[in-house]
């Protein structure tokens, strides 16, 4: 299936969830924002949503400075 993320379109096998693609990307433990088709996920139902053909994804990640 191809999704796009983050502007750029991106192969992710079929029945794909939200944690999946975090985990291809190596998020794992950052701290990020996720939204799928313009409403966000909460990491809770990162695991639960899967992910359709065509879905429009953005992460953002959290940068801390001083």
């Amino acid at each position: 299936m191809r999704i796009v993320l983050n502007g750029d379109t991106m192969e992710l096998g079929d029945e794909s969830s939200l944690a999946d693609l975090v985990e291809q990307l190596g998020l794992g433990e950052k701290r990020f924002a996720a939204e799928v088709n313009m409403e966000i996920v909460p990491r809770s139902q990162h695991g639960t949503l899967r992910l359709s053909d065509g879905d429009q994804v953005e992460i953002v990640q959290a940068i801390g400075g001083g």
